[in-house]
């Protein structure tokens, strides 16, 4: 197995941060992703606003990460990306944030992204301005054979 790049996707998520409060399972987040890019050797294009981070934070800090967004290419095509993942924090006192992303387009020109698997990790830039809380860049791969 080895890892091929896919893209760096890039999104902004702005203020305010919903908190839906404490559930049985933990507390219920809500970020939600105003603009970003997207950019790899086989697609380009644009992240829609009205998607986001639903994150479930859990008894011991980490952050069940479930983020939906809907992309759109420069050629016109729609695909949706749902990932699910975990940030927290590593005993060195870095971050770890990785996910599993699956993608879902109808569009012929990208139907192969229905069927592969992926993984990600992501670095946080926070920002304090224009009502932006935090600038997230994903860089997604797909497993390959190999």
């Amino acid at each position: 197995m080895k890892l091929e790049h896919l893209m760096d996707f890039k999104a902004r998520l702005y203020s305010p941060v919903v908190n839906v409060g404490t559930i049985p399972s933990g507390n219920r987040l809500i970020y939600s992703a105003a603009d970003g890019t997207f950019e790899g050797p086989h697609l380009k294009g644009r992240v829609l606003p009205g998607g986001g981070d639903w994150p479930l934070a859990d008894a011991d800090g980490a952050m069940r990460l479930d983020i939906r967004v809907t992309l759109e290419t420069d050629d016109g095509a729609f695909i949706y990306m749902q990932s699910q993942g975990i940030w927290r924090q590593d005993p060195s006192g870095g971050m770890y944030i990785k996910s599993s992303p699956r993608f879902e387009t109808g569009d012929e020109r990208y139907r192969w992204l229905n069927d592969h698997v992926y993984v990600a990790e992501a670095t946080v830039e926070m920002l304090e301005a224009d009502g932006y809380i935090a600038e997230v860049t994903w860089s997604i791969f797909t497993v390959v054979n190999g």
